[in-house]
């Protein structure tokens, strides 16, 4: 018992600046429009929980952003500036640097819009919180850059990859977890498509509740002994859970927004993204609990992963309940 219980602090020690920061995931926005000649629009959308803000600052190497932002304003699970820029310095060869990224785990989407009508997008990291404008030059063909935010959403949360763990520690590695997966990948591709379309609309901060009050409820099936609706028919609960997840992606997918120009692309590459990086969770996963069976571990070393997710998802729930409340 005493083993089990030093697994369970050490995996604490690891998983709880993850835990403490499971809703920070979600990426900022920096879009920048061109007006007109030597006229341009920048818009920053960072986000936040309740009265907690990442410490960001966009910066341009030609100073346009050190000016007081023309507005500013928060709003419950974002905060909003925007700069008014005249100056005849080109953007083409700025220098854009996020102050403060390198100690968060959030992406930035970067937007330019120019006034020939082209678009121009990329991602800039934590790891590489600087990025270099050139417009003049032909970029080459790269992933898009909403389909690489739906795999890093879904690999950075926590939250949602703890759900799939436990479904998958329910189930098990045979033909239930293609059915349970199917059910999941469907049913949160429905509220998905119809939050970000603007059709349905949840409190983000209820939707992350609720998120994780169902990981606490697969949590507990993993400890229960005997049948249950959940262990009989996994692909049901897989599917009701699922609508639920699909609210908090499109959670995240509406802290950037999508292009008026192309929705239905950027919203398809987002899901993509999202089941691509699902799959390859699942996949080593798979690959894991097959390795561990090899190695005969006592039957409450079973017991280290339910109650690891389950401590886990207890506290996001009443951290986001606070939240709701405020």
């Amino acid at each position: 018992m005493s083993r089990i219980l030093a697994l369970l602090l050490l995996a604490a020690a690891f998983l709880w600046p993850a835990a403490a920061a499971a809703h920070e995931v979600r990426p900022a926005l920096l879009q920048i429009t061109e007006q007109s000649a030597g006229h341009w629009r920048v818009y920053w959308k960072q986000p936040a929980m309740g009265e907690v803000i990442l410490s960001l600052k966009p910066q341009l190497s030609s100073g346009w952003l050190a000016a007081r932002p023309a507005e500013e304003y928060a709003a419950p699970g974002f905060l909003v500036r925007t700069w008014d820029v005249r100056s005849p310095a080109p953007l083409d060869g700025q220098t854009l640097r996020i102050a403060g990224l390198e100690r968060s785990i959030t992406d930035v989407l970067v937007q330019v819009d120019l006034a020939d009508g082209r678009r121009i997008e990329t991602v800039v990291k934590p790891i590489q919180p600087t990025y270099r404008f050139a417009l003049a030059r032909a970029a080459a063909p790269a992933v898009p850059a909403y389909l690489k935010l739906g795999v890093e959403h879904i690999l950075m949360g926590v939250d949602h990859l703890a759900f799939v763990l436990g479904l998958l520690l329910l189930v098990g590695p045979n033909r239930n977890l293609i059915k349970a997966v199917t059910a999941f990948t469907v049913a949160h591709s429905l509220t998905l498509a119809a939050a970000a379309l603007g059709w349905v609309h949840v409190p983000s901060a209820l939707v992350e509740s609720l998120v994780a009050l169902s990981i606490v409820f697969v949590a507990a099936e993993l400890l229960r002994d005997g049948p249950s609706v959940t262990r009989r028919w996994p692909w049901l609960v897989a599917f009701i859970f699922g609508l639920l997840h699909g609210l908090a992606f499109a959670g995240a997918l509406a802290e950037i927004g999508l292009p008026p120009r192309a929705v239905a692309a950027s919203l398809l590459l987002f899901n993509i993204g999202v089941e691509l990086g699902q799959l390859m969770f699942v996949a080593v996963a798979v690959a894991v609990m097959l390795a561990l069976r090899r190695l005969k571990l006592p039957a409450r070393a079973r017991l280290i992963a339910p109650y690891a997710i389950g401590s886990f998802a207890a506290f996001w729930f009443i951290e986001r309940v606070v939240v709701v409340f405020q």
